[in-house]
């Protein structure tokens, strides 16, 4: 057993507490990880919130997360003790139907447990206090070691760095391939992002990876133009500049409607708009942001019957195991960027300054 420092979710809308933790060694099929460093997300933060209905307390939060394992549970093969790993939250087992069908990432092997936040077995290898602490999305990055099912960890390049390849575990992967494997945006088109986050951002780095003409970048916080146009963005507007609907905006500035729209903020509201910012006949709009439990979405059927098409994505499409350590390549041969994501780097114990940058925009 390892004792070392985590960040403890003991109660929803609390702050993060850092404590002195137990992590049991890997059983079978497992592996037992050092995080060396990790990433904040808006998921975090909404489990944290207790809006997330498969939220369970107390809990070890984190998915953005890059290491290297410590030690690996029997019948493990496919890493080994010193190898340089990222913790995935959507594995890939590689049997299961999901798995073997090239259409989709949603590997289902562990997702029962996962969602309740134990181990494949049942159970839970973090204690605190005499308490059992849960997992959180099969990975819990924000503890100084961790324990995952061996099928949801990617084995990347030694040389990569590690506080920089942790947002590849998801934000950037899952924006760049909303970008290139979900919409297949084409060389020539014009794109609309909705939400200029970090998810946001790699969206537009994806559009422009795939040729896009003009890359339209929509947020109400004006701080992050800049951030945009230097991602690929050919403009940013705000959607309280007009009175009229920012989907109307669109359409008139592109005339009758954008080639893809993409929708990062989890907003049931802005979804609706990106689709009917799509040209008729043709327009894809591409859900990105995870909206709140219970939430539905909108739009009049006219608009899919006149040739619109609706879409979500999970991970980028990416298959996890096969895909992110090519991913640490492309970033590694100046293909993709990941340095410029950074804009803060904190040590563990201002984790819940981390959270506070994020909420405020920064």
């Amino acid at each position: 057993v390892i004792k070392c420092k985590a960040a403890v979710a003991w109660e929803a809308g609390k702050p993060l507490s850092i404590e002195e933790v137990e992590v049991a060694p890997p059983k079978a099929h497992e592996v037992r990880i050092k995080i060396v460093a990790t990433a904040v997300c808006h998921t975090d933060a909404y489990t944290l919130s207790g809006a997330d209905p498969e939220g369970c307390f107390p809990v070890i939060l984190g998915h953005e997360g890059a290491g290297i394992v410590e030690s690996v549970g029997e019948g493990v093969t496919k890493v080994k003790k010193g190898d340089t790993v990222i913790p995935l939250y959507i594995p890939q087992c590689g049997e299961c139907k999901f798995c073997k069908n090239p259409k989709t990432n949603l590997c289902q092997k562990i997702r029962i447990t996962q969602g309740k936040g134990v181990m494949p077995d049942g159970t839970s290898r973090f204690t605190c206090k005499g308490k059992q602490i849960y997992h959180f999305m099969g990975t819990s990055t924000f503890s100084e070691y961790t324990v995952v099912a061996d099928i949801s960890v990617a084995k990347i390049d030694a040389a990569a760095p590690l506080d920089k390849v942790c947002l590849l575990g998801c934000g950037i992967s899952t924006g760049y391939g909303a970008a290139v494997n979900t919409a297949k945006v084409e060389p020539g088109s014009t794109c609309a992002v909705f939400g200029l986050g970090g998810v946001g951002l790699a969206v537009i780095m994806g559009c422009k990876i795939a040729g896009a003409s003009r890359i339209i970048g929509i947020d109400l916080n004006k701080d992050k133009y800049a951030k945009a146009k230097e991602f690929g963005a050919t403009e940013c507007i705000s959607p309280q500049d007009s009175k009229k609907p920012i989907q109307e905006v669109l359409v008139e500035m592109t005339d009758g409607g954008v080639d893809y729209s993409f929708e990062c903020i989890g907003n049931v509201g802005v979804m609706r708009a990106a689709l009917e910012a799509c040209h008729k006949g043709w327009g894809v709009s591409v859900i990105v942001g995870v909206a709140a439990a219970g939430q539905e979405i909108a739009t009049r059927p006219f608009q899919l019957v006149t040739g619109r098409t609706w879409k979500g994505t999970a991970f980028g499409g990416w298959k996890s195991v096969d895909n992110v350590p090519k991913l640490v390549t492309e970033y590694m041969s100046k293909k993709i960027k990941v340095d410029e994501f950074v804009t803060h780097t904190l040590p563990f114990d201002k984790i819940n300054e981390a959270f506070e940058l994020m909420h405020s925009g920064k």
